[in-house]
């Protein structure tokens, strides 16, 4: 970790609700932690160096919802735990350059499935806040580029999500 971390860490928390705008709906039943998502979320696009008015969509749904999506979006069948869909392509760790007048930057919608997410963290052993918070994370860097395809490419994208998790005292499963 370089020097400063510590410092930043701390200054993630102050961003909490400066500028970039997480619009979050929860159309699910299971009780979740809304603000801790929703700053988990400003603080990867924030650290990931996106200006203060870009904007994201996260959707909380239920199980046979995101299967729709899934089905509709993907041609896959059954639930899964997060889709992304961008509204660009991006490139991981390079942020578009934009016109100073330009309406704020919306990278895309992350779908998260907080039922099955349970599910999966009970079956993996580990506390179902640490998986959300993997959700959100892996999901928002799916939107700005990252990918997993790859050897080399899903080990970069899992120690960015452990980077960026540790901020928030939480652990990548």
């Amino acid at each position: 970790m370089r020097s400063g971390a510590a410092s930043r860490r701390d200054g993630a928390r102050e961003w909490g609700f400066l500028g970039v705008s997480v619009f979050l709906a929860n159309e699910q039943s299971l009780e979740v932690d809304l603000a801790g998502l929703r700053g988990l979320a400003e603080l990867v696009l924030r650290e990931e160096g996106f200006p203060a008015d870009t904007e994201l969509t996260l959707l909380l749904v239920d199980e046979d919802e995101i299967t729709g999506y899934n089905r509709r979006f993907l041609h896959r069948d059954g639930p899964t735990d997060v889709l992304a869909f961008p509204v660009e392509i991006l490139i991981p760790g390079v942020v578009p350059e934009r016109d100073r007048n330009s309406p704020p930057l919306v990278v895309g919608d992350v779908i998260i499935a907080p039922a099955y997410v349970a599910r999966q963290a009970e079956k993996e052993g580990v506390p179902f806040e640490d998986e959300m918070a993997l959700m959100v994370t892996h999901g928002i860097l799916h939107l700005l580029g990252y990918d997993h395809r790859a050897d080399d490419d899903a080990e970069r994208m899992e120690q960015r999500e452990r980077d960026l998790m540790a901020m928030v005292g939480k652990v990548r499963p």
